[in-house]
Protein backbone atom coordinates (compact mmCIF):
# COMPACT_ATOMS: atom_id res chain seq x y z
CA UNK A 1 0.00 0.00 0.00
CA UNK A 2 1.32 3.26 -1.03
CA UNK A 3 0.64 5.34 1.99
CA UNK A 4 4.35 7.04 2.79
CA UNK A 5 5.89 10.34 2.00
CA UNK A 6 9.50 10.31 1.97
CA UNK A 7 11.90 13.62 2.01
CA UNK A 8 16.09 14.10 1.45
CA UNK A 9 18.03 16.84 1.03
CA UNK A 10 21.33 17.82 -0.15
CA UNK A 11 22.76 14.50 -1.50
CA UNK A 12 25.34 16.60 -3.91
CA UNK A 13 25.68 14.37 -5.92
CA UNK A 14 29.58 14.81 -7.96
CA UNK A 15 30.16 16.95 -4.78
CA UNK A 16 34.14 15.02 -4.78
CA UNK A 17 37.04 14.37 -7.02
CA UNK A 18 36.95 10.66 -6.43
CA UNK A 19 35.27 8.80 -8.92
CA UNK A 20 34.55 5.68 -6.38
CA UNK A 21 32.94 7.91 -3.75
CA UNK A 22 30.49 9.63 -6.25
CA UNK A 23 29.85 6.12 -8.28
CA UNK A 24 29.12 4.65 -3.95
CA UNK A 25 27.08 7.74 -4.05
CA UNK A 26 24.64 7.35 -6.39
CA UNK A 27 24.27 3.82 -6.29
CA UNK A 28 23.19 3.91 -2.44
CA UNK A 29 21.00 6.71 -3.60
CA UNK A 30 19.48 3.85 -5.84
CA UNK A 31 19.46 1.06 -3.46
CA UNK A 32 17.42 3.57 -1.34
CA UNK A 33 14.51 4.79 -4.10
CA UNK A 34 14.63 0.69 -4.38
CA UNK A 35 13.45 0.07 -0.84
CA UNK A 36 10.70 2.90 -0.72
CA UNK A 37 9.21 2.09 -4.11
CA UNK A 38 6.99 -0.43 -2.77
CA UNK A 39 5.12 1.82 -0.16
CA UNK A 40 6.31 5.68 -1.03
CA UNK A 41 2.88 7.84 -2.53
CA UNK A 42 4.86 10.55 -2.48
CA UNK A 43 9.00 11.26 -2.69
CA UNK A 44 10.35 15.24 -1.81
CA UNK A 45 13.56 15.78 -2.93
CA UNK A 46 14.04 19.14 -1.19
CA UNK A 47 17.19 20.45 -3.05
CA UNK A 48 20.85 19.59 -4.12
CA UNK A 49 20.07 16.35 -5.52
CA UNK A 50 23.17 17.38 -7.06
CA UNK A 51 26.33 19.33 -6.76
CA UNK A 52 25.76 21.07 -9.44
CA UNK A 53 23.27 21.20 -12.61
CA UNK A 54 23.00 23.06 -15.46
CA UNK A 55 21.08 22.54 -18.18
CA UNK A 56 20.81 23.89 -21.73
CA UNK A 57 18.08 23.58 -24.51
CA UNK A 58 19.56 20.57 -25.87
CA UNK A 59 22.22 19.79 -23.16
CA UNK A 60 22.75 18.09 -19.83
CA UNK A 61 25.40 17.17 -17.70
CA UNK A 62 26.47 13.98 -18.46
CA UNK A 63 25.84 10.59 -16.35
CA UNK A 64 23.72 9.17 -13.84
CA UNK A 65 22.17 6.94 -16.33
CA UNK A 66 21.42 4.82 -13.41
CA UNK A 67 19.65 7.22 -11.35
CA UNK A 68 17.49 8.74 -13.84
CA UNK A 69 16.32 5.15 -14.91
CA UNK A 70 15.39 4.86 -11.18
CA UNK A 71 13.30 7.75 -11.15
CA UNK A 72 11.84 6.38 -14.80
CA UNK A 73 10.48 3.99 -12.84
CA UNK A 74 9.13 5.55 -9.92
CA UNK A 75 7.34 8.14 -11.73
CA UNK A 76 6.10 5.59 -13.63
CA UNK A 77 5.08 3.37 -10.96
CA UNK A 78 2.73 6.49 -10.27
CA UNK A 79 5.23 7.89 -7.42
CA UNK A 80 4.97 11.58 -7.79
CA UNK A 81 8.50 13.31 -7.18
CA UNK A 82 8.36 17.11 -6.25
CA UNK A 83 11.79 18.52 -6.69
CA UNK A 84 12.41 22.08 -4.97
CA UNK A 85 15.35 23.73 -6.68
CA UNK A 86 18.66 24.61 -4.11
CA UNK A 87 21.38 26.41 -4.36
CA UNK A 88 23.39 24.30 -6.16
CA UNK A 89 21.23 23.02 -8.65
CA UNK A 90 18.65 25.57 -9.12
CA UNK A 91 19.34 25.89 -12.95
CA UNK A 92 16.68 23.77 -14.60
CA UNK A 93 14.85 24.32 -17.53
CA UNK A 94 12.14 21.68 -18.53
CA UNK A 95 14.42 18.29 -18.85
CA UNK A 96 12.71 16.91 -14.98
CA UNK A 97 9.28 17.90 -16.58
CA UNK A 98 9.37 16.62 -20.10
CA UNK A 99 11.25 13.53 -19.34
CA UNK A 100 9.76 12.65 -15.56
CA UNK A 101 7.00 14.52 -15.36
CA UNK A 102 8.47 16.03 -11.83
CA UNK A 103 7.41 19.71 -10.92
CA UNK A 104 10.09 22.25 -10.12
CA UNK A 105 9.33 24.41 -7.41
CA UNK A 106 11.65 27.27 -6.80
CA UNK A 107 9.98 28.93 -3.87
CA UNK A 108 9.06 27.47 -0.69
CA UNK A 109 5.73 25.78 -0.57
CA UNK A 110 2.76 25.00 1.60
CA UNK A 111 0.74 21.95 1.85
CA UNK A 112 -1.57 19.81 3.38
CA UNK A 113 -0.35 15.69 3.70
CA UNK A 114 -3.08 13.38 5.73
CA UNK A 115 -4.38 16.26 7.65
CA UNK A 116 -0.75 17.71 8.42
CA UNK A 117 -0.15 21.32 7.28
CA UNK A 118 3.35 21.56 5.89
CA UNK A 119 5.62 24.49 4.39
CA UNK A 120 8.67 23.03 2.31
CA UNK A 121 11.87 24.79 1.27
CA UNK A 122 15.65 24.07 0.35
CA UNK A 123 16.58 26.91 2.97
CA UNK A 124 19.08 28.81 0.70
CA UNK A 125 19.14 32.65 1.68
CA UNK A 126 17.85 32.48 5.05
CA UNK A 127 21.03 32.30 7.00
CA UNK A 128 22.02 35.42 9.17
CA UNK A 129 24.97 37.16 7.83
CA UNK A 130 24.47 36.04 4.14
CA UNK A 131 22.82 39.12 2.33
CA UNK A 132 25.50 39.16 -0.25
CA UNK A 133 24.47 35.21 -1.27
CA UNK A 134 20.51 36.54 -1.40
CA UNK A 135 22.19 39.46 -3.93
CA UNK A 136 23.22 36.67 -6.32
CA UNK A 137 20.48 34.61 -5.89
CA UNK A 138 18.42 36.88 -7.48
CA UNK A 139 20.79 37.71 -9.99
CA UNK A 140 21.16 34.27 -11.36
CA UNK A 141 17.91 33.04 -11.10
CA UNK A 142 17.09 35.76 -13.44
CA UNK A 143 15.69 35.38 -16.84
CA UNK A 144 18.11 37.82 -18.25
CA UNK A 145 21.38 36.06 -16.67
CA UNK A 146 20.32 33.02 -17.75
CA UNK A 147 19.61 33.75 -21.10
CA UNK A 148 22.97 35.38 -20.93
CA UNK A 149 25.02 32.20 -19.99
CA UNK A 150 23.13 29.91 -23.02
CA UNK A 151 25.10 31.82 -25.22
CA UNK A 152 28.07 29.81 -23.81
CA UNK A 153 29.18 26.74 -25.00
CA UNK A 154 28.06 24.15 -23.21
CA UNK A 155 31.45 22.39 -22.20
CA UNK A 156 32.70 25.63 -20.80
CA UNK A 157 29.41 26.75 -19.25
CA UNK A 158 29.00 23.55 -17.15
CA UNK A 159 32.34 23.51 -16.09
CA UNK A 160 32.29 26.94 -15.17
CA UNK A 161 29.12 26.24 -13.27
CA UNK A 162 30.63 23.37 -11.49
CA UNK A 163 34.44 25.14 -10.47
CA UNK A 164 31.99 28.18 -9.22
CA UNK A 165 30.23 25.58 -6.93
CA UNK A 166 33.09 23.93 -5.34
CA UNK A 167 34.46 27.48 -4.83
CA UNK A 168 31.23 28.46 -3.37
CA UNK A 169 31.13 25.50 -0.64
CA UNK A 170 34.65 26.34 0.42
CA UNK A 171 33.61 29.99 1.20
CA UNK A 172 30.70 29.44 3.16
CA UNK A 173 32.21 26.77 4.97
CA UNK A 174 34.56 29.93 6.06
CA UNK A 175 31.95 31.74 6.59
CA UNK A 176 30.81 33.32 9.75
CA UNK A 177 27.28 32.67 9.72
CA UNK A 178 26.46 34.46 13.35
CA UNK A 179 25.58 32.55 16.60
CA UNK A 180 22.57 32.31 15.68
CA UNK A 181 20.82 29.83 13.39
CA UNK A 182 18.33 32.00 10.84
CA UNK A 183 16.88 28.56 9.21
CA UNK A 184 15.88 28.02 12.51
CA UNK A 185 14.26 31.03 13.23
CA UNK A 186 12.72 31.24 9.77
CA UNK A 187 10.82 27.66 10.58
CA UNK A 188 10.08 28.45 14.40
CA UNK A 189 8.39 31.49 12.80
CA UNK A 190 6.11 29.42 10.83
CA UNK A 191 5.18 26.94 13.50
CA UNK A 192 3.78 29.82 15.00
CA UNK A 193 1.74 30.75 12.01
CA UNK A 194 0.09 27.19 12.00
CA UNK A 195 2.34 24.83 10.21
CA UNK A 196 2.38 21.52 11.77
CA UNK A 197 5.74 20.80 10.10
CA UNK A 198 8.56 22.73 8.71
CA UNK A 199 11.06 20.85 6.41
CA UNK A 200 14.42 22.26 5.01
CA UNK A 201 17.81 21.38 4.16
CA UNK A 202 20.39 23.39 3.36
CA UNK A 203 22.33 22.97 7.11
CA UNK A 204 23.54 19.34 6.70
CA UNK A 205 22.78 18.94 9.74
CA UNK A 206 19.93 16.59 10.41
CA UNK A 207 17.61 17.94 13.59
CA UNK A 208 14.34 17.73 14.82
CA UNK A 209 13.27 20.50 16.98
CA UNK A 210 9.97 20.53 18.84
CA UNK A 211 7.84 23.62 19.34
CA UNK A 212 5.25 23.46 21.83
CA UNK A 213 3.11 20.30 21.43
CA UNK A 214 3.14 18.18 18.38
CA UNK A 215 5.07 20.90 16.04
CA UNK A 216 7.84 20.15 14.71
CA UNK A 217 11.45 21.62 12.49
CA UNK A 218 13.39 19.57 10.60
CA UNK A 219 16.13 19.87 8.77
CA UNK A 220 16.78 16.65 6.66
CA UNK A 221 21.02 16.52 6.68
CA UNK A 222 22.72 15.40 3.82
CA UNK A 223 23.43 12.21 1.73
CA UNK A 224 27.66 13.53 2.13
CA UNK A 225 28.13 12.20 5.85
CA UNK A 226 24.74 11.71 7.37
CA UNK A 227 22.80 10.07 5.16
CA UNK A 228 19.43 11.05 6.74
CA UNK A 229 16.02 10.95 5.05
CA UNK A 230 12.89 11.91 6.23
CA UNK A 231 9.62 9.75 6.55
CA UNK A 232 6.07 10.75 7.26
CA UNK A 233 3.18 8.19 7.86
CA UNK A 234 0.15 7.59 9.92
CA UNK A 235 -0.27 11.43 10.98
CA UNK A 236 4.10 11.02 12.53
CA UNK A 237 7.21 12.61 10.94
CA UNK A 238 10.57 10.64 11.06
CA UNK A 239 13.91 11.69 10.60
CA UNK A 240 15.60 8.24 9.84
CA UNK A 241 19.27 7.27 8.96
CA UNK A 242 19.92 4.98 5.92
CA UNK A 243 23.51 4.46 5.86
CA UNK A 244 26.39 4.67 8.79
CA UNK A 245 29.36 6.21 7.15
CA UNK A 246 31.38 5.66 9.81
CA UNK A 247 30.54 1.72 10.75
CA UNK A 248 30.54 1.47 6.26
CA UNK A 249 27.17 -0.37 6.68
CA UNK A 250 23.47 -0.12 6.10
CA UNK A 251 21.45 0.95 8.87
CA UNK A 252 17.97 1.75 8.74
CA UNK A 253 17.17 3.53 12.25
CA UNK A 254 15.48 6.50 13.60
CA UNK A 255 18.06 9.41 14.23
CA UNK A 256 17.87 10.46 17.64
CA UNK A 257 16.04 13.66 18.70
CA UNK A 258 18.27 17.42 19.46
CA UNK A 259 17.53 18.34 22.75
CA UNK A 260 15.97 21.61 22.42
CA UNK A 261 13.77 24.02 24.75
CA UNK A 262 10.23 24.02 23.89
CA UNK A 263 9.61 27.96 22.78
Amino acid sequence: MRDKYYFISDVHLGIRSSKEFNKFQELLLIDFLNEIQSDAKELFIIGDLFDCWIEYKRVVPKGYYKLFTKISELTEAGIKITYFAGNHDFWRGKYFKEEFGIEIEHKGKSLEIDGKKFFLNHGDGLAYNDTGYRILKKILRSPVSQKLYSLLHPDFGIWLATSSSASSREYTSKKDWSDKDGLRDFALNKLNEGYDYVVMGHRHLPIVIEKNIQKYYINLGDWIRNFTYGLFEDGNFRLMKYYDYDLKKVVNMEYKKQNDKKE
